[in-house]
């Protein structure tokens, strides 16, 4: 059996619009357990999932945390537009026809996105999902914030440079210690030609949002269309995921709801108390 503590890469060529692009993941524990897919959120990548992954391992859980295309060690895509989630949830279905069934999808606010879609198309969708912080309505003000913070592209003279970068703008992740923000600036940042450091990232991943309209987004209706369990994790503080919405979300059948304190958009499922929640749910 596969050491559950050492990560292995894996790849699959997938279609995005017209283009076909290489999604790239690591993966945790045995290659025949029970796969659970770990999917970040808008400017991360799948090493935010490496506590939660190590967790799950352990359990005999086989735990795939894909880069989103643009993100991380993921092929970038020649046309910005194709960054949405539409397209990502098209591009999954050949890479989770492959997977054996039934698998698991963890899903942070925009991974939280493509596991709601890819969970009403029918023969695909995941046994139990975990939407962490997201949900069938994202208020305006939120989306205005993430547009914001897209709009300023970054570059860093060191790793350090880097770590206060990502302390500031993810405050809202929770009150995680220094190795956790270490691990995040060391993953989540590439040195350029002339030695420069910038977010791992394409930055046209911003197409789609930066100076377009900004609107509440009502996806209620691909919410009702899933039948399966489903986890809700909110921050208490988040601005994403309302208590509103949360509230309403919790009480569908078959839907558990778990309220962190102490942070907002989005709990970065690295504390203990976050990924034992997580765990036991898909158990």
């Amino acid at each position: 059996m596969a050491s559950p503590e050492l990560p292995r890469p894996g790849q699959f060529r997938c279609s995005v619009g017209p283009f076909k692009a290489m999604l790239r993941w690591v993966e945790w524990g045995p290659p025949d357990g029970m796969p659970v897919v770990c999917v970040h959120g808008l400017t991360r990548n799948g090493r935010d999932f490496d506590a939660l992954a190590l967790r799950l391992a352990a359990r005999g859980r086989r735990v795939i945390c894909p880069d989103v295309f643009g993100r991380g060690n993921s092929d970038w895509l020649p046309d910005g537009k194709f960054y949405n989630v539409p397209a990502y949830a098209l591009a999954f279905r050949g890479f989770l026809a492959h997977l054996p069934k039934p698998y698991d999808w963890v899903g942070t606010s925009m991974g939280g996105l493509i596991g709601m879609a890819i969970g009403a198309i029918p023969g695909l969708s995941p046994r139990r999902l975990v939407l962490n912080d997201v949900g069938p309505f994202l208020p305006a003000r939120a989306l205005t914030r993430i547009a914001a913070y897209l709009a300023v592209r970054h570059d860093f003279a060191s790793l350090e440079e880097v770590e206060t970068h990502l302390r500031l703008v993810h405050a809202a992740f929770g009150d995680l210690p220094d190795v956790a923000w270490h691990h995040m600036a060391e993953t989540s940042s590439r040195r350029t030609p002339d030695g420069r450091l910038v977010m791992h990232y394409d930055p046209a991943i911003a197409d789609p949002v930066v100076g377009a309209p900004v609107v509440d987004v009502d996806l209620w209706p691909v919410w009702k269309t899933l039948a399966q369990p489903i986890l809700v994790i909110r921050g208490a503080e988040s601005d994403l995921l309302d208590e509103a919405t949360a509230a309403a979300m919790a009480a569908r059948p078959d839907t558990r709801l778990a309220v962190f304190p102490r942070c907002g958009h989005a709990p970065a499922l690295i504390d203990s108390d976050q990924t034992a929640v997580v765990a036991e749910f898909l158990s």
